[in-house]
């Protein structure tokens, strides 16, 4: 029987593993990748209100840091800036609008998870298929087009290639763009400064063949339990509303993993927390130290 956990306890170990604290600091390339490899995914600077760890506060050590106001000549901003740049340009990690249409850092060991949930058993070819069946758009298809016959290709070529360059189609492309990055059919490879700023772009299938591969035989149970098990480790406590809402599930599928996870023994379920209100899921590894880090 779970006793009532501590709040503080559990918001306090959540910090640590999110590194909002300042003696665990990410301060070099090495360390953010540490990081990111650890929580499995995280924002860049946006604060997901579901709980997702973000770079930006494990580079500063601290929870919710304000944005400056010269945001230039901040330190923090300048290392987080630097590397989510550098790591998904080593090929370190992978970058993209993947959760709710913001950006997010990923550990390529869980690529194929996502993989596994937003595309199944599809190859890179199949986007003519989806484009049929109505579920892409046609500037997406006309980019894809591009990217199969060429790859990879920086911003203005695509755009170039596609007749999108006209400033007046500058918010249809970016909205392309971003549906097949959320659609795991691209991936933005590199940002280059010189002698203009540009993004470089990819086809997923040619960037990360392994974990795609891996992806398009992995289970999509499986892979929403590995999700789930990953996400819950770093965040320490969650509801399964907030990750319906945060991976974009259906809820009768989080309540089916949270089950298997709870049998399992990586899951507490129904745990009363002294302060809050209801009944939370707490990951195991918090519950067995009864809430203290």
């Amino acid at each position: 029987m779970i006793g009532t956990l501590s709040s503080h306890a559990l918001a306090r170990l959540r910090d640590r593993r999110f590194h909002r604290v300042r003696s665990l600091r990410v301060r070099s390339e090495r360390g953010a990748l540490a990081f990111v490899n650890r929580v499995g995914l995280c924002s860049t600077f946006h604060r997901f209100p579901e709980g997702l760890a973000c770079l930006w506060e494990a580079v500063v050590g601290r929870r919710d840091p304000r944005w400056p106001r010269r945001s230039h000549h901040d330190e923090g901003i300048g290392i987080t800036w630097e590397l989510k740049d550098a790591l998904p340009a080593r090929r370190h990690v992978y970058y993209g609008k993947l959760l709710k249409g913001r950006p997010v850092l990923v550990a390529l060991d869980l690529i194929p998870a996502f993989y596994a949930l937003v595309r199944g058993r599809q190859r890179a070819r199949d986007y003519r298929l989806e484009y049929e069946a109505g579920r892409l758009s046609l500037t997406a298809k006309r980019i894809m087009d591009a990217l199969v016959r060429e790859h990879p290709q920086y911003t203005r070529e695509i755009r170039a290639n596609c007749f999108l360059l006209e400033p007046s189609k500058t918010r249809e492309f970016e909205r392309a763009m971003a549906e097949l990055q959320q659609g795991l059919w691209l991936v933005k490879t590199e940002e280059r400064y010189e002698p203009s700023f540009s993004y470089r772009w990819d086809l997923l299938e040619a960037w990360l063949p392994d974990q795609v591969a891996e992806g398009r035989r992995l289970r999509r149970e499986s892979a929403v339990e590995e999700l789930v098990a990953r996400y819950t480790w770093a965040a320490v406590f969650t509801r399964p509303p907030l990750l319906s809402r945060l991976f974009g599930l259906p809820i009768s599928e989080v309540s089916g993993v949270v089950s298997r996870l709870v049998d399992a023994g990586i899951l507490a379920a129904e745990c009363v927390v002294k302060g809050w209100p209801g009944r939370w899921l707490v990951h195991a590894s918090a519950v067995r130290a009864n809430g203290r880090p």
